[in-house]
Order: structure tokens, then C-alpha cells, then sequence
């Protein structure tokens, strides 16, 4: 059984947290806390791959006295490259090997240490498990997109963000967009009316998959570990790349139209992606989403080597149309020209900024009704058929998560055939 983890964490600098919280300090944002006005901000960090190590470089160079305490991964060889490309901080690293966890309960480890924030950067398949655990014991959590991988997985994020939100816990999701300032300032602007009634949208993430190489399966692996170690090509780990990738697209669909989609048709398949170093996943969907009021989203993404690239989103409006990203153009003609801060940094910044403040943030459900509207998306292309918000939400029992996580057999899943796939 597992001790509470809060039980770990010294009383002394538990209640001088509070304390800190409950005087208001509303200066102490996480740009302007100087080094030692404030208790070290202690981070674990779960999932040490490419992501895990980008996310915990993002946030100890955010602000002023963060750290990385603990560490996790299922796998002793990311975790050594981890710490390797991190000690080359030591001051802002002070894990240490009785700190530092492998294996499947890793992540409980890391968060039964003394830390105030987890770092969730695994496969998204394991978000959902590892959220949950999280916000039980009281931890702080900036969480990687997308949130996860299926209707089951949905409903828990939601839950663990309203446990978080009674709590006063603050998660923040790794869909850095909202934390881009010329996003912020255009689709501010939208939402004053520039462009006025919103009535059609489209967004892309078309491109080449070159920054993800398949992994090819060594001998001695199960399959198990390969799927693990290869999991942006099996959709129980990654939900295929129009729920890992095209959501953060999606996201911003949501978020200037301030609703979900209420209905999704659409296809895809492989025409590049032949070999089982691939796995199951397409390689290209093209889907049409209709949010509220009838309003209709061309959503398209790709990861298709060597051909025409488009990651944007455009909006169209009664009164002018809109690249969120930089510019409306119409009566109310608008260019970002503002600084930039990176959004990767951004977002921890932001995030320290409330655990410090004492004023919680919560991007929980956001990122899962993002995550939603992509497994919506992908379910609709593979059956053929259409998929409602409400169906999915409320009705849908797919839950694509293994009944045993260890090494051993896992057979790779047929690829989705539409018309023959059933819709679960």
C-alpha cells in the first residue's frame, strides 16, 4: 500500500507555502520572484523521453528557484539519458539515484517524494492513471497534450480536474497556443467581435513526420516494450496523430469558437506508412467537424514525407476572417507585432506564477474536450461513420487501455477499415 505522499513533505515548508499564498503576494509572478524570496519550487518529473526532458528544461529556466527533485521512467536507459542532458544544470537539477525511479509504478514514486509539482510527459495513454494519482495526493501538475487516447480516458481527466479544482490545485496542459501571446491578443480581439458572427473555420497540421523515426524492434524486446518505446504508432499509447499532433490545432478551433464540436464525419488511411515499424496508425485524416449554432470546421492533418506543408488555423467571420496565430484582416484590421516569449516556457511560467500566487489555474477540461473532439475525429474516419459529442461522451465504451501493463504479448491491432471497424 502506498504511504500518502503529502506525509513527505516537510510541515515547515507545507505551511510556509500556504502562508505565502494566503498573504496574497500577487507581485510574485513567476517572471519577477527573485532567487530565495520564496521557497524552492520542488518538480518531479514522469516520462523522460524527448518531450519529458524539453518540458523540465521549459520549466526550471521559467523562473527563478524551480528544480527538478525526482525523476521517473519506465525505462532505465531514458531515464540515464535524461539526467545526462539535464546535469548539464546541476543547480537547477538535484535528483539524486534515490530520487530517480524505473518501471511501471515509477511515476507512484515520484510522486510519493517530496515534491509541490509534477511534470506528466508520458505516452498519452498513461495520462489519464498518472493524473489521477497526481491530484489525489495534492500535487501541482503540468501535463503534456493530448490528455488521452479514448472516451474513457476523457471522462477521467474531467474527474481529476474537478478533484483538482476542489482541491485548489493548478494543472496546466502542455497545448502552449494559450499561453502564446499573439495568439492571446487576436483571438482576444475575435472574441470582442472583430471579424464579427463566426461562421465557417478550417485548421491544419500537414506536414512531414520526420521528427518522429519509427523505432525499430530489437530482439530481446516483448512486444509490450517495443509498442512502449515505438508508441507514436500505436493508438492505445498516442491515439494516433490526429489526437498526439493535429489536437493542438483543434484546441485553438475550440477555443475561439469558446464550444466543442457537436458532431464529426470524416476518412483517412495509410498510403506512406506500409511497414509494422508503423504499427496501425493512418498517416492522413480529413474531417469535418460542426460545432454549435451549424457552424462547420474543415479539420485536415498529415505526416506524409516529402510533401506540401500547412500547420495554421483560419477563422471566417460575417465581418472579416482571421489567421489566429498573427493578424484579422477586414474593417477591424489587425498584425501581431508584439514581443514573443517562447510558449514552452510560457505555459510553466504561468503555471508557477499561480501555484506562488496562491491563485489556482486549471486547464483540465479544455484539454479534454480538445482531446475529445480529435478521438471524434479519428473514431469517425476509422468506422466510416458519424460520431456525436453527446454519443462519445456519455454513451461510448472505448477504452483502449491494456488489462495488464507488463512486458509480455501485445498484438499489434489491424489496421481500421471504415464500413468493417465498428464504432465502440
Amino acid at each position: 500500500m502506498m504511504h500518502d505522499p503529502q506525509q513527505a513533505l516537510p510541515q515547515t515548508r507545507r505551511h510556509f507555502m500556504k502562508t505565502t499564498a494566503a498573504l496574497g503576494v500577487a507581485a510574485l509572478t513567476a517572471n519577477a520572484v527573485e532567487a530565495g524570496a520564496t521557497p524552492t519550487l520542488r518538480v518531479g518529473l514522469i516520462g523522460c523521453g524527448r518531450r519529458g526532458a524539453g518540458a523540465a528544461r521549459d520549466c526550471v529556466t521559467s523562473a527563478e528557484g524551480v528544480v527538478i527533485a525526482a525523476m521517473g521512467d519506465l525505462f532505465p536507459d531514458k531515464l540515464a539519458e535524461c539526467r545526462e542532458k539535464l546535469g548539464q544544470t546541476p543547480e537547477k537539477v538535484t535528483a539524486t539515484d534515490e530520487t530517480c525511479f524505473t518501471g511501471f509504478d515509477a511515476y507512484q514514486k515520484v510522486i510519493a517524494c517530496d515534491v509541490d509539482m509534477v511534470i506528466i510527459a508520458t505516452p498519452p495513454g498513461f495520462r489519464p492513471l498518472q493524473l489521477r494519482a497526481a491530484i489525489e495526493a495534492g500535487k501541482h501538475v503540468f501535463m503534456e497534450k493530448p490528455a488521452a487516447v479514448d472516451p474513457a480516458g476523457v471522462r477521467s481527466i474531467i474527474e481529476s480536474s474537478e478533484l483538482a479544482a476542489n482541491k485548489g490545485l493548478s494543472i496546466v496542459a502542455g497545448t502552449q497556443r494559450r499561453h502564446q501571446r499573439c495568439y492571446q491578443e487576436t483571438i482576444k480581439r475575435i472574441h470582442e467581435g472583430a471579424i464579427g458572427d463566426i461562421v465557417s473555420a478550417e485548421c491544419y497540421w500537414v506536414d512531414d513526420f520526420g521528427y518522429y523515426p519509427a523505432v525499430l524492434r530489437e530482439a530481446d524486446w516483448s512486444d509490450m516494450e517495443w509498442q512502449i518505446r515505438n508508441w507514436n504508432y500505436f493508438t492505445w499509447l498516442s491515439g494516433d496523430h490526429i489526437v498526439e499532433q493535429h489536437v493542438h490545432n483543434i484546441d485553438v478551433i475550440n477555443w475561439v469558437l469558446r464550444a466543442h464540436p457537436v458532431k464529426a464525419f470524416g476518412m483517412g488511411g495509410r498510403q506512406q506508412r506500409t511497414g509494422p515499424e508503423f504499427g496501425h496508425i493512418y498517416d492522413h485524416f480529413a474531417v469535418e467537424f460542426e460545432y454549435p449554432g451549424g457552424i462547420r470546421v474543415t479539420s485536415m492533418c498529415r505526416q506524409n514525407a516529402s510533401t506540401y506543408s500547412r500547420v495554421d488555423e483560419f477563422i471566417v467571420g460575417s465581418k472579416g476572417t482571421s489567421r489566429p496565430r498573427e493578424e484579422i484582416t477586414g474593417p477591424n484590421a489587425f498584425r501581431f507585432q508584439g514581443e514573443a516569449p517562447n510558449p514552452y516556457v510560457q505555459e510553466h511560467a504561468d503555471l508557477i506564477g499561480c501555484i506562488r500566487t496562491g491563485v489556482p489555474i486549471n486547464e483540465g477540461r479544455a484539454v479534454a474536450e480538445s482531446t475529445m473532439a480529435a478521438i471524434m475525429g479519428r473514431m469517425a474516419a476509422y468506422t466510416g461513420q458519424e460520431v456525436t459529442w453527446d454519443w462519445a461522451m456519455n454513451e461510448s465504451k472505448l477504452n483502449l487501455w491494456p488489462e495488464t501493463l507488463e512486458f509480455g504479448p501485445m498484438p499489434t491491432p489491424p489496421v481500421a477499415v471504415p464500413g468493417y471497424t465498428q464504432l465502440i
